[in-house]
């Protein structure tokens, strides 16, 4: 999975053959026609709502696709930790990181695309965190 560029409709379109999906049950629970379900599959992004939707009815999370996007590929904070508690918005205390995304990481370091400290510079996970992993996941 290529989490740097996102085709949210292709996604969708192999999660609902994945689950055999009967496109009558699609219509009446989104409430669209067929033709807007095929549009659907060719859009690069949708809105949150209808994207809530979808994960409903086919029971998977999409938008953890864009979460391990930010993950991998935003840049670094500038803001300090105590800073961010001002915000009236939901702190998360951890990232969530799935097999694949630990995958990825050790991939680059076993390939030696990166180095340890590259990897905990650029994606900022904590030492102890990566060595975990190495430890536990890394097949090599």
């Amino acid at each position: 999975m290529d989490f740097k560029k996102i085709h949210i409709g292709s996604l969708i379109k192999k999660k609902v053959a994945e689950s055999g999906v009967e496109m009558s049950r699609i219509c009446n629970f989104m409430k669209y026609s067929e033709d807007k379900i095929y549009g659907t599959y060719l859009s690069e992004d949708i809105g949150t709502r209808e994207l809530l939707k979808w994960s409903k009815l086919l029971d998977y999370d999409f938008f953890r696709i864009y979460t391990q996007h930010i993950i991998l590929y935003s840049p670094p904070s500038a803001q300090k930790a105590n800073q961010q508690k001002k915000t009236g918005l939901p702190l998360f205390r951890k990232n969530i990181y799935t097999r694949e995304i630990i995958d990825f990481i050790l991939e680059l370091i076993n390939n030696g695309a990166k180095t340890k400290a590259e990897v905990m510079e650029e994606y900022r996970i904590p030492k102890t965190t990566l060595y975990k992993w190495i430890s536990k996941h890394d097949n090599t």
